[in-house]
């Protein structure tokens, strides 16, 4: 029985679920059977485009930990790290200034956790933020890992406010309007939208975004997250498919494509500092890269490696662009109270 033909018996059982329970029970399904990454996968990521990235994100984390006073001991957690590459190429960097913490990682695939044994065998794994230890600082980081958690939906109809629900038509799985009111959710701003009008939100992320400013305001530390998104709230379904590279429809392969929804940067930031955490900002992919001297190491790369220059510069160009990753992805820094202001931000 495929993943598609399960989630028809149990909507044709039981009636339309919603569009959080799908995208969490497709996305459980999907990351635990494969390696979904790379050019035999659904997708690439960036630490898979170039090792800058990784070494970027290593040098800010040194820089954030030396200035803090180098504390001796110091905890690296990265959430949904993929193939492990971020944190090689991190650490590698990191490490050239003294930084070696302790690994942590956050992975809730068997298949990628089996990958990350391979390229950091050291690292000690958790299925959540709860058993990550609490006597030391921490340095987090989180590249594209709260894009797959799952939303909620809701729609304007000419009823009022509904949750948005995945139903049957025939044996097509489809987004309909459930019948439960959902007014009291709707901001003000969007309370007299019209029919057909979308809103999301995702609690998941808010509920890590929460962990980690508590996390960083009582045990000291900064943290990245890294994600493609919106610094403003708008209306409008965000939720998308990958499969073999290509955008497919959402509700077509459940738990054979990556699904994802952009991230809302404007409601992270006060969620993280209600916790006692700092904002340091959020900027465009690019403009971070840019600031934390991409262009100079796409230079010493060219000159280290002359016949890969094209390839170099390409990359470059891929992670930073505005018309590629540079203006989409969005960068959010966070740190404890006392502790220095980001270079970037």
């Amino acid at each position: 029985m495929t993943p598609k033909d399960r989630f028809t018996r149990l909507i044709a059982t039981t009636g339309p679920i919603s569009v959080a329970q799908y995208m969490a029970e497709s996305n459980a399904r999907y990351y635990d059977s494969r390696d979904p990454l790379g050019s035999a996968g659904d997708f690439i990521t960036a630490p898979e485009i170039s090792q800058m990235f990784g070494e970027l994100i290593g040098l800010w984390l040194a820089d954030m930990w030396d200035r803090a006073g180098r504390p001796a001991h110091v905890h690296y957690v990265e959430l949904g790290p993929g193939r492990g590459t971020l944190a090689r190429d991190a650490l590698g960097a990191a490490r050239r200034f003294g930084l070696t913490p302790d690994v942590h990682f956050v992975e809730a695939s068997s298949a990628l956790a089996a990958l990350q044994r391979g390229t950091i065998p050291d690292a000690t794994w958790h299925a959540d933020l709860s058993t990550i230890p609490d006597d030391a600082p921490l340095l987090i980081v989180a590249n594209e890992f709260l894009d797959a958690l799952a939303i909620r939906q809701i729609v304007r109809t000419p009823s009022g406010w509904r949750e948005r629900m995945v139903g049957l038509d025939g044996d097509n799985l489809v987004p309909m309007a459930g019948d439960r009111p959902m007014d009291a959710a709707v901001p003000a701003a969007f309370a007299d939208a019209p029919p057909g009008t979308i809103l999301e939100a995702c609690p998941a992320a808010a509920a890590i975004t929460a962990e980690l400013g508590r996390r960083l305001c009582v045990q000291g530390g900064a943290a990245l997250v890294i994600d493609y998104g919106r610094a403003q709230m708008a209306s409008g379904s965000t939720l998308q498919a990958l499969r073999a590279h290509n955008p497919v429809d959402p509700f077509a392969h459940p738990g054979e494509a990556d699904l994802t929804a952009h991230v809302d940067f404007s409601v992270l930031p006060e969620i993280a500092q209600a916790q006692g955490a700092r904002w340091l900002g959020t900027v465009e992919q690019g403009a971070f890269l840019t600031a934390l001297g991409l262009a100079a190491r796409t230079q010493a790369l060219c000159r280290a490696a002359p016949a890969k220059s094209a390839a170099i510069e390409a990359a470059a160009h891929r992670l930073a662009a505005p018309e590629e990753m540079g203006a989409l992805f969005q960068v959010m820094g966070l740190c404890a109270p006392g502790w220095p202001p980001g270079a970037g931000f």
